[in-house]
C-alpha cells in the first residue's frame, strides 16, 4: 500500500476526481439542448429523454465487468483505452442525424463512461486504508461536485452560440484532454501479482459471490436510493427550472448551484471533522438526519408556497449536504467485502446504482416531474429507502457469515 500521507493524498485526488465526473459530467452537458435536438431531429420529448435512457442503461450494463478487465489488466492501461473509445462515442454524437443515430452513440457513450468512476473507487482502495480511504474519498466527492454544476452552464452557452452539436464536440476536446493527462499523472497502482484472472469461472463465481453478500448489497442500495433523491432532480431539470420555476435556459445554477454547494460542503466536513475523528457509521447517520430534514422541509415548502426560487432549491442544497456525509463511508463498506477484488466489487457497485439511475431516467422521473410536490415526495421517499437499507447494512455486518 502507498504512503498514505496527506501529500499523497492531494495528488491523486484530481486526476480521479476528473474520470469520475466524466460519466455524470456527459449526462449534464447537453440537458439545456433538448429542445432544439427535439427540434432538428424531428423527435418528441419522450424520444429525447430516450438518449439519456440509453446512455444510463449501457453504461450500468458495461461497468459490470470495467473492474474485473482492470483486476486483469491493470488500472491505467483500461483507463486510457476507455476514454480514447469514448472521445470517437461523442464523436458520433456531434455528427448523428436522426434520434435513432443519437440514441446509439449515447449508448457507445454509456459503455465506455463507467470505465472512470469504477476504477477510480478500485485505486482509493490500492492505495489507502481507514480514514486516509475515507478522506480521499470525501476529497473525489467534494471535486466531483463540481461537475453537475459546471457542465450545464457550459452546455447552456455552447447551445446558445454554436448549436446542440457543439456540446458534444467539447466532450471530445474534454475527454481527449483527461486522457493525455492520466498517461502522464496517473500512475499503474495494480502490480501484476495481485492482478486476478480473467476466466468464466473465477469471473461467474466471483460475481455470484459480490451480489449475494447482504452487506455489500445494502450499502450499494443506501447510495443508489440517496443519490436518486436528488438526480430525479437532475432528470427533470428543464421541467422543474424553465417549467416549474419559470427560469431561462441558461438559468441552470438555480439547480446545480446549490447542489455542487451542498456536495462540496458536505465532503469537506467529512474529511476535516469525520474522517478519523468519527466512526464511518456515525457519520452516515449524521448524514441521513440531514437528508430526512431537508426532504421534510421540501415536502412543507411544496404544500404551502407556490413554485419559485430560492425556496424550492434551499432544500436540494441541504440535501446534497447530507448526501455528501454519507457517501464515502457506504462506499468503503461495499468495497470492504472484497478485498482482493476491489475492481470487480466496485464494478458491481456502479452496476446496480447505474441500473437504479436507469430506471429512475426511464421510469421515475417523467412520472414525478409534472409538479414540484410530486418531486419533493419523490425526495422523501428515496430518502427513506436509503435510511431502511443503510440500517440493514449495518444489522447484516453483526451476523455471521
Amino acid at each position: 500500500m502507498a504512503d498514505g500521507s496527506p501529500r499523497s493524498t492531494r495528488g491523486i485526488a484530481l486526476p480521479l476526481a476528473a474520470l469520475s465526473s466524466l460519466g455524470p459530467f456527459a449526462i449534464d452537458t447537453y440537458l439545456p439542448s433538448f429542445h432544439e435536438i427535439g427540434s432538428q431531429l424531428n423527435a418528441t420529448p419522450i424520444e429525447v429523454q430516450q438518449t439519456l435512457s440509453a446512455y444510463l442503461l449501457s453504461f450500468a450494463a458495461m461497468t459490470l465487468w470495467h473492474g474485473a478487465i482492470s483486476d486483469r489488466f491493470g488500472r491505467r492501461r483500461v483507463i486510457l483505452v476507455a476514454l480514447a473509445l469514448f472521445a470517437g462515442a461523442s464523436a458520433g454524437c456531434a455528427l448523428a442525424n436522426s434520434i435513432g443515430q443519437l440514441w446509439f452513440w449515447r449508448a457507445m457513450q454509456g459503455i465506455t463512461a463507467g470505465a472512470g468512476i469504477v476504477i477510480s473507487r478500485a485505486i482509493v482502495r490500492d492505495l489507502f486504508d481507514g480514514a486516509a480511504a475515507q478522506r480521499l474519498m470525501a476529497q473525489i466527492t467534494m471535486m466531483f461536485a463540481l461537475a453537475p454544476a459546471i457542465a450545464p452552464l457550459i452546455g447552456g452557452q455552447l447551445q446558445n452560440w454554436l448549436g446542440w452539436r457543439a456540446v458534444f464536440a467539447f466532450l471530445v476536446g474534454a475527454t481527449v484532454a483527461l486522457g493525455l493527462a492520466c498517461w502522464k499523472l496517473l500512475p499503474e497502482t495494480l502490480p501484476p501479482e495481485k492482478r486476478q484472472p480473467f476466466k468464466p469461472r473465477y469471473l461467474l463465481d466471483t460475481y455470484r459471490k459480490v451480489l449475494t453478500t447482504p452487506s455489500f448489497l445494502y450499502a450499494c442500495g443506501g447510495l443508489a436510493a440517496n443519490f436518486c433523491g436528488f438526480f430525479v432532480y437532475v432528470l427533470s431539470a428543464p421541467v422543474f427550472l424553465m417549467n416549474h420555476l419559470g427560469l431561462p435556459e441558461t438559468a441552470f445554477l438555480w439547480l446545480f448551484g446549490p447542489s455542487m454547494c451542498g456536495l462540496m460542503s458536505g465532503s469537506w466536513v467529512t474529511g476535516r471533522f469525520l474522517a478519523g475523528k468519527r466512526t464511518p457509521e456515525a457519520a452516515v447517520t449524521y448524514g441521513y438526519v440531514v437528508m430526512g430534514s431537508a426532504a421534510l422541509l421540501n415536502v412543507v415548502i411544496n404544500l404551502t408556497l407556490p413554485p419559485g426560487v430560492p425556496w424550492n432549491v434551499i432544500p436540494i442544497f441541504i440535501y446534497t449536504f447530507g448526501m455528501a456525509l454519507t457517501t464515502p463511508s457506504l462506499t468503503l463498506f461495499a468495497l470492504d467485502n472484497f478485498p482482493a477484488q476491489r475492481g470487480l466489487a466496485a464494478s458491481c457497485q456502479t452496476f446496480l446504482q447505474a441500473g437504479f439511475n436507469g430506471l429512475v431516467a426511464a421510469v421515475i422521473a417523467p412520472l414525478v416531474w409534472g409538479s414540484t410536490l410530486s418531486l419533493a415526495l419523490a425526495m422523501a421517499a428515496f430518502v427513506s429507502l436509503g435510511a431502511l437499507s443503510s440500517y440493514l447494512q449495518r444489522r447484516s455486518t453483526l451476523l455471521p457469515r
